[in-house]
């Protein structure tokens, strides 16, 4: 074998070692990124359902007008807001949902 046959070697072996090293590295951080997604989209529906329900209980004839409950629903509809600026992330995960239950439907199909 000659040098540049050597070096030649060396430096594909190289090339194949770093770009599996980036590959696991890219796939663990998608991972996580769709990880986080997730818990963020579970966060705007449980923020959302605490929405609703303080808007139910301020319109009873009990606390309707009360300032304290008005403003914690201000409050609550502001920060609903502020999480909704993270759609971007929450697409991601309903296109994944919509994909994993496409193929849910599909196999049930099949099975049948």
């Amino acid at each position: 074998m000659t040098n540049l046959e050597l070096i030649l070697s060396i430096t594909v072996s190289l090339s194949v070692g770093i770009n599996i090293l980036l590959f696991l590295y890219t796939r663990s951080v998608i991972s996580r990124l769709l990880s986080l997604a997730d818990e963020l989209y579970d966060l705007r529906e449980m923020s959302t359902s605490l929405t609703n329900h303080l808007e139910s209980v301020y319109s009873l004839e009990m606390f309707y007008g009360d300032e304290t409950l008005g403003s914690l629903m201000q409050h609550a509809r502001s920060y609903v807001e502020q999480l909704d600026t993270f759609d971007e992330m929450y697409a991601l995960i309903e296109e994944e949902k919509t994909e994993n239950d496409n193929t849910e439907t599909e196999t049930k199909v099949e099975e049948t």
